[in-house]
């Protein structure tokens, strides 16, 4: 998918959320480096569900602490389960962009310690789902997309509601905080293609404070 002439810039779609448009494209060569230096420190990996299922998203993580998921449950933690070390540090570039976007979208002061690093091949997806592990949830999430572009989908506050869909390009930004900050969301399976940079690859740069 490519950008459209009649994608605004900046889109607010619900209340507390917003999309912005070529955010990070500037900064892209430096965030793909740092994505790759935390990847040969913390191998992406394909986490298991609590049910059972093998997720189509391989992930890893920075900063203080990780998303992880297992038979156990979904949580955070410290330790990489793999490594059985502590994840890497966030980089400053990661910090300083996600600070930029969430004060863009009206949440000044956003300083995420947690980054959970997504990467989708073709086939991918991810399911609706809530972001609920992060105690107390009232600092905004912060999510860049990288690579290939991806439909997003957005829900209310329950699972069965009929969900919008936008395009996410290279360099987007969605930001969603205040009373959207619990809707469900997820990404529609990727579609086949190549991208200049990380040819048939899409990163999903996801912010929190955990």
């Amino acid at each position: 998918m490519q950008h459209s002439l009649f994608e605004p810039p900046e889109l607010s779609f619900a209340a507390g959320a917003m999309l912005l448009r070529d955010f990070a494209q500037t900064e892209e060569t430096d965030l793909i480096a740092a994505i790759e230096a935390i990847a040969a420190a913390a191998p992406f990996r394909q986490m298991v569900t609590p049910g059972g299922l093998t997720m189509s998203v391989a992930i890893t993580n920075c900063g203080a602490a990780g998303w992880i998921s297992d038979r156990a449950g979904y949580r955070y933690s410290a330790i990489d389960p793999l490594s059985q070390k502590t994840w890497p540090a966030m980089p400053e570039i990661f910090t300083n962009l996600a600070n930029r976007a969430a004060a863009a979208a009206g949440y000044a002061g956003f300083m995420p310690d947690a980054c959970l690093i997504n990467r989708y091949l073709p086939g991918a997806r991810m399911s609706l789902h809530q972001d609920r592990q992060e105690k107390p949830p009232d600092a905004p999430v912060v999510s860049i997309s990288l690579g290939l572009s991806a439909t997003f989908l957005w829900g209310n506050e329950t699972r069965n509601a009929r969900p919008l869909r936008l395009a996410l390009h290279h360099g987007d930004a969605v930001i969603w905080g205040g009373p959207s900050r619990l809707n469900f969301h997820g990404i529609a399976p990727l579609k086949p293609g190549t991208h200049p940079m990380l040819g048939d690859k899409r990163y999903n740069l996801t912010f929190r404070k955990h």
